[in-house]
């Protein structure tokens, strides 16, 4: 079985080493680096991959390059991992190089930010192509050297997946028997596309924390940094709080997509419960959502997007972080699109969306431009 992966960052990189480690897996990784490129090229040393018990695994992706067409050929699975706001231009460029033979599995990890959307809109006619996502990452991964090591953090108990509405059964049961060959975590298959995007993440958590750190009224709001920090050891109590009821929010959501369907997202859980979940002993003291995310281990060690201030001392939020571009210009923009058209009230996850569009000042703002404009109707 041929896996490529798109992207040759964190997640890209632990996910080619682990895949690696089974074998009759062939892992080929298309990458915009020219510098990881001509590593591979040149027989440079093992990809690695540093576990939490500090042991090291290492593999040879079996392709690492910038050329599409090298990467995608005879590809039975292609894995994006990219940020959202990467990702349109990506599927429009891998698009001309996908198998047409047979069918390719082409799946998002994570999922979110509507990928199923966005695919079948750049894939419609391609009929082999068999939309997925994935509902988070495996694992965390942090302290990437490109082309060479990443270290790699907590990993999920359990993964879940789901498909485009317009794929079949035996396809859902293909793409099952794929990824139970490449993770060692069971896979399950979730019933509606939707489980995935309404899934409490990154587009409620970043924001809400950025909000109470630099926000009105916040500590830092008129003062830069004196240290680095890390966006949950050192999360704020008001962080915390915003998160729940952007939660909340995302529940909200959640209901009345059911309402309007006629569809079951039970799963789509509390933020709360889902890390309890998925991270179970590692978290220290899961009383509170405070507690919770400041003494989860998966989670210690990671890093706020600091960057030095440009204007003196200290350090300031990081305007070309993910959190803003993929997190909120993305994430939260696809969140208050859906609440206004299922008619549901979401005043925290609206005012840190304004806000932060505002503070940021260069955000692509509003719907993202493919989402269905008949949904939820012609859903």
């Amino acid at each position: 079985m041929k896996v490529t992966i798109c992207g040759a960052g964190r997640t890209g990189h632990l996910n080619a080493v682990l895949f690696k480690q089974n074998p009759g897996i062939d892992v080929s990784v298309l990458t915009t680096s020219a510098t990881v490129a001509a590593r591979w090229a040149s027989g440079g040393d093992l990809w690695q991959a540093v576990t939490r018990d500090g042991r090291t695994l290492s593999a040879r992706p079996d392709y690492s390059g910038t050329d599409p067409s090298a990467a995608l050929d005879n590809a039975d699975m292609v894995l994006i991992t990219q940020p959202a706001q990467a990702r349109s231009a990506l599927l429009h460029r891998i698009a001309p190089y996908l198998p047409t033979d047979k069918s390719v599995y082409i799946g998002a990890i994570p999922g979110f930010c509507g990928f199923d959307w966005l695919a079948a809109k750049v894939l419609s006619g391609r009929d082999n192509v068999v939309i997925w996502g994935m509902k988070d990452v495996p694992h965390i991964a942090y302290d990437l050297i490109a082309g060479q090591r990443v270290r790699m953090g907590g990993a999920k108990a359990e993964l879940f997946v789901a498909l485009d509405r317009r794929e079949s059964a035996a396809s859902a049961a293909a793409l099952m028997a794929m990824l139970n060959r490449i993770y060692e975590a069971p896979v399950n298959l979730l019933k509606d596309y939707l489980e995935i995007t309404l899934t409490p993440g990154n587009a409620l958590m970043h924001p809400a924390v950025l909000y109470a750190l630099i926000g009105p009224g916040a500590p830092w709001e008129k003062r830069p940094f004196d240290e680095a920090l890390c966006w949950w050891s050192d999360c704020p109590q008001a962080g915390a709080e915003l998160l729940e009821a952007c939660d909340a929010e995302n529940q909200a959501i959640r209901r009345a997509s059911e309402a309007r369907l006629g569809i079951d997202l039970s799963s789509v859980k509390p933020l709360q419960q889902e890390l309890i979940e998925a991270y179970g002993d590692q978290i220290g003291d899961d009383r509170t959502m405070y507690t919770l995310l400041r003494t989860n281990r998966a989670y210690a060690g990671i890093p706020a997007p600091l960057v030095p201030n440009p204007h003196g001392p200290g350090l300031v939020i990081d305007r070309g972080s993910r959190a803003f571009h993929e997190d909120i210009a993305f994430g939260q923009a696809l969140l208050v699109t859906m609440a206004e058209r299922l008619e549901a009230t979401v005043p925290a996850i609206a005012k840190t969306y304004r806000w932060a569009c505002d503070y940021h000042g260069k955000l692509a703002a509003g719907t993202p431009d493919y989402v269905p404009a008949d949904w939820p109707e012609a859903a």
